[in-house]
């Protein structure tokens, strides 16, 4: 009850928090040390970016060369995940649509309530931000296109990273130079990703986000679901389930991780095929689905089951004893790597935009380029749009 308190309310805290970090502004005058305070946001700018970017890049300056060039080709290939993502999602919500991946944009408070995954969050994001815009600002010296600044701003919960280059440098800078600016920041992010999964992929929890045929190269399949107990009178325990029995699938789908059963939609009255693994012997055993106690629309079959996610990793040389950074680590993976692609979708505020921008500005009128520029803008948000809004219509607002 008081987790379910806590979880309910997560915007009055998140924004007690802001409030609280505000008055801890005010109260150090950190006005006389670059921050700029307001009640929606707090700023930071610092005008000594260039010369710590200029230092990093006398040492790396071949391997941030290729990076630079890499960013170019990876932002076309980014972009192009994008689009065939969202437009295969959209297809599946009507075609498949258990494979429909939902959708939504993580807000503190509103889409992200419960307190593990707020700070999980606010944790990744600065990480990922100092990535992003480093590699940005790296980039843009590389390509001696001066920054005027580069800081951080802190919207209420939402966090942003910045460097500004001197707008001036920027549009007379060559068409090439402009691609590796911008792509440099999601590529950064991308590549940051992939290391981190490498990684992770000694990582049990890891298996949660990994698709085929990649789970299975790195990942020891378990048989299915194990039953721990049965609840007295429903459906389960009149069948003749059993402790111990493992479930394997339900009316045909397959049964591996507990994740799997959020698939099956059980519907009370009905009768499902439930296979079981029992002292080696597969089993199909009818089970009639019962009304939830609590949610008499929700329908169960009527067992306790283990929770533990049973996935072996293949490689297994890191002990991973720390279940907080474990999910931590895969917040960071799943943060860099979603920030890095989705921000290659053509949108205004996003580096997609941009990128296309600088690719066919000065080759047509100015005119053309803003309908050329507003008719992708349009396209790219109603395609984004439609995914956040099928999942709505499929689960409502769902929280994490």
């Amino acid at each position: 009850m008081e987790l379910d308190f806590i979880t309910e309310n997560s915007i009055i805290y998140v924004l007690l928090a802001w409030v609280v970090i505000v008055l801890i502004a005010k109260g150090l005058k950190l006005e006389n040390h670059g921050f700029e305070i307001k009640a929606y946001s707090l700023v930071y700018k610092n005008k000594g970016v260039q010369s710590v970017l200029t230092k990093m890049l006398s040492r790396t300056r071949r391997g941030i060369r290729v990076f630079a060039d890499v960013s170019v080709i990876s932002g076309f290939i980014m972009m192009g995940f994008a689009f065939w993502f969202l437009l295969s999602n959209i297809s599946k919500f009507f075609v498949a649509p258990t494979e429909f991946a939902e959708v939504t944009v993580l807000i503190p408070g509103i889409t992200l309530t419960s307190s593990a995954s707020i700070t999980y969050f606010l944790l990744s994001i600065p990480i990922v931000l100092v990535i992003h815009e480093g590699a940005h600002g790296i980039v843009a010296t590389l390509e001696k296109i001066k920054i005027k600044t580069g800081g951080f701003a802190i919207f209420i919960a939402m966090f942003a990273g910045f460097v500004e280059p001197d707008e001036e440098e920027f549009d007379k800078a060559k068409k090439i130079s402009k691609l590796r600016v911008i792509g440099a920041g999601a590529t950064s992010n991308v590549i940051f990703a992939l290391v981190l999964g490498a990684i992770l992929l000694t990582n049990p929890l890891f298996a949660i986000v990994l698709p085929e045929p990649i789970l299975g190269a790195f990942y020891d399949a378990p048989e299915g679901v194990m039953v721990l107990s049965l609840i007295d009178g429903l459906g389960a325990e009149k069948a003749g389930i059993q402790p111990n029995d493992i479930i394997t699938a339900i009316n045909d789908q397959r049964i591996l991780t507990p994740i799997d059963f959020q698939n099956i939609e059980l519907k009370s009255g009905e009768t499902v095929s439930v296979s079981v693994l029992r002292d080696g012997n597969e089993l199909q055993i009818p089970v009639e689905i019962m009304p939830s106690p609590e949610d008499p629309e929700r329908g169960l079959i009527g067992i306790m089951r283990d929770n533990s996610f049973a996935y072996k990793p293949v490689y297994n040389f890191i002990e991973w004893n720390n279940p907080q950074l474990s999910m931590f680590l895969l917040w960071l993976w799943m943060i860099s790597f979603f920030i890095g692609i989705i921000n290659m979708l053509p949108l205004p505020i996003l580096d997609g935009g941009k990128f296309i921008h600088s690719i066919i500005d000065k080759k047509i009128s100015d005119k053309s380029v803003n309908i050329m520029m507003w008719s992708i803008y349009g396209f790219t948000f109603i395609l984004f749009g439609l995914n956040i809004g099928l999942s709505y219509f499929k689960s409502g607002w769902f929280t994490i």
